[in-house]
Parts: structure tokens; sequence; C-alpha cells
């Protein structure tokens, strides 16, 4: 019997409604750049009858500053994307900064791009694209509810309308959000609010980071998304919700923004989201279950870069259960995918908690007034570009 198609089951004389139930190796919640690239990696990896779930189909548009790092682009060439984001990304080369005092430097690679800017909206799309080429399946309008459980096993994930993935492995990965991670500590949050805008006057390929006493420990940004449009917006921290997101965002915008907005269009709302990170990964994987990019709190706690973690430990995640379902040890092979999210991911999040101290203090100043000595700019370059 096919048990992807809707089965009806007979109670007695009375029918129940149809229940849909589709079966796989790995059932994968969440489409973003965690699941997808997780779906990607396990495809290329040989693993087949992998089905992905979302509550949204794709193209989708999601809230985000939209920055690949340098890291980010290494992990895309490695998942094969890149060669597809490239053409539809904005190149990165240079770096605006913008101290507490106000002193202000621009660092540049000359014309070599470090970074990119790519709309959610298409990269997500992309990654998506790759894994269904490779035979992912992929359910939309899917609105993960509650595990199925067998034991102290994962063994499913149940939808609000009823339907059900039944997999050998579920892999977590919709979000700061979910329900469903191993992480139980309390939740540190960084909040953010941006808006678009066409026709702002920047220096191409740049983007810009200001440090304000508004946002410390946290920062403003532009980041330019085309040759005409482009994103601002601030990240800080709100632990005892006593801030409003609007008002702040006005006041840095006046600030910084004034002259340069006068005769700019914006473009839609002004949006915001959380960003949810940890100094310490812990465990992310229980018998069934995996837990991969900010579902696990993998973001960067200075910056709150996210992509790159997301799709890393996604890859890391693929990896582990291609390895348990060719017969390696369930239990030693989820160590070690923990130790690697670790030892990747988390001496940066310690450099940027402390970089985060650093801000409260001159050193950006005097990091920035130094900035006309070549070997302080490189390094300082690398330091913003690499946390």
């Amino acid at each position: 019997m096919d048990l992807a198609r809707p089965r009806t089951f007979s109670y007695g004389s009375v029918m129940s409604e149809p229940l849909q139930i589709t079966t796989a190796k790995v059932a994968i919640v969440g489409a973003g750049p965690a699941g997808s690239a997780t779906a990607l990696r396990l495809a290329q990896l040989g693993i087949d009858d992998i089905t992905l779930v979302d509550l949204h189909d794709f193209p989708r548009h999601k809230t985000c500053g939209s920055g690949l790092s340098p890291r980010a682009i290494a992990t895309l060439k490695q998942l094969e994307v890149w060669s597809a984001v490239e053409p539809i990304a904005y190149p990165i080369s240079g770096i605006r900064i913008v101290t507490r005092e106000g002193h202000d430097a621009v660092m540049s690679a000359g014309d070599q791009a470090q970074a990119a800017i790519c709309l959610r909206h298409d990269l997500d799309y992309e990654i998506h694209k790759r894994s269904l080429e490779r035979g992912v399946k992929f359910i939309s309008g899917f609105s993960a509810h509650e595990p199925i459980v067998r034991g102290d096993r994962w063994a499913g994930i149940k939808a609000r309308d009823g339907r059900e993935v039944h997999a050998d492995w579920i892999v977590i990965a919709n979000g700061a959000h979910t329900a469903f991670s191993t992480c139980d500590g309390p939740k540190k949050t960084i909040h953010t609010i941006m808006g678009w805008w066409e026709g702002v006057d920047y220096r191409p390929h740049t983007v810009e980071m200001i440090w304000d006493d508004l946002t410390i420990p946290y920062y403003g940004w532009l980041f330019p998304e085309t040759e005409t449009r482009v994103n601002i917006g601030v990240t800080y921290e709100d632990d005892h919700k006593l801030k409003n997101a609007k008002r702040l965002f006005r006041a840095f915008l006046r600030k910084h923004f004034d002259e340069r907005l006068t005769h700019a269009e914006p473009v839609g709302k002004w949006r915001g989201h959380p960003i949810v990170y940890t100094y310490r990964t812990g465990t992310l994987w229980s018998p069934g279950r995996v837990v991969v990019g900010e579902a696990g709190r993998m973001t960067h706690p200075a910056t709150g870069e996210g992509i790159y973690q997301a799709m890393r430990s996604g890859m890391y995640a693929a990896e582990a259960l291609a390895d348990i379902l060719s017969g390696a040890d369930e239990r030693e092979t989820l160590e070690r995918y923990d130790r690697r999210c670790a030892t990747t991911f988390l001496p940066s999040f310690w450099a940027g908690g402390a970089f985060r101290g650093l801000l409260r203090t001159p050193f950006l100043d005097f990091m920035v007034q130094a900035g006309n000595m070549p070997a302080v700019k490189s390094a300082t370059a690398r330091m913003l570009a690499h946390m």
C-alpha cells in the first residue's frame, strides 16, 4: 500500500475522515536555508525518500537583512548553489563604519567582492529548487503542530489539519519560534526593525554599520540590495520590553539618514523580527530528532548573522544522518554532530560576546581612528567580516 496516498480507516460501521499520511526516511520541518540545505545535502549524499514540509509555498518573502558573509558564500559553493545565487546577488567589497563618537571610516577590498546581499525571497528559493531537482518531496501549507512519538523516540510530525508525516528521522528547522527545539534554557533575543527605500545615496558595493547609543551593544545598518534600493535597519536589546521599536527606529533615521532620505521613496512597510541566540549550543538531538539553524539558537550574538549557521549546521546534520542511515552508531554520530556545531560556531560567538563588551569602551573609536594604518584597516575589515 502506498502510504503517501490518502487512506480511509473504518471503525465498526462508522467511517472516519480520510487520514493523509506521508512516509519518508527523513522529514524536515521548515524549508528556509537550514531545512533546504539539510535536504539538499542529504540528496547529494545519495539519501532518497526525503520530505520537506513548510507552512508557506515558494517563492515567499522573509524579513531579513539578507547579508551573505564570506563564510555563507563558501557554504553555498559547497552546496553547489552559488552559481545560481551569484547573478542575482549584489556584491559587497567594502564596509563603512560609524562609531558612537561619530568617527567614520570606509574599508575596501577594492574590486574583489568579499560578501553579498541577496534577498531571502531569492536565496531561499534557489536552495529549495536545487533540493527539489535532487528528488526531495515538498509539502506546503503544512502547519507543524505536534510530534508523533513512540516510546521516547520521535517518529513523525502532525499538522494542525490532521496530516501526518512519518519518518525514521525528523529534522527541526523551523526557526526561532519553534516549539520543537531541544534547547530548553532561557532564550536570549535580539530585536530588529527595518525598512526599504529607493533612491538613497550610498557608496556602491559598500555596507554601512553604525554603532550608536540608541542601539549599543548592537548597531544600525544600510545594506544595498540593488543599484537603486537599500534596506536600512537597527538591532537592539530589549530584555525588559520597555522600548518602542518604531520610535527608536525613527530616532535613528533622523540622526543618521535624515538628509539622505529626503528625496528617497519608501518601499513597503517597516518590518521587524526577533533573532534568538546562545553562547552554548548544548545537545541538538534526541532519539529520532535533530535540530538545525535558529531552532537550535545558532545565530551570531553580536551581528545577528544566521544564514551561514543555518546552512552549515544543516549540512552537518545531513552528513550525520547519512552516516546513521548507512549503519553508523546513532549516539556516537550525533554526539559528533554536537561537537562539530560547537567547534565551528562557538569561538565566533564568544568573540562576538567580547566584542559587544568592547563596544561600551573607546575600542572601536580607536580602531577607526587608526584606520589609516593599512595593517589595522585590514585586520578590522577581516574581524567584522568574519565574526
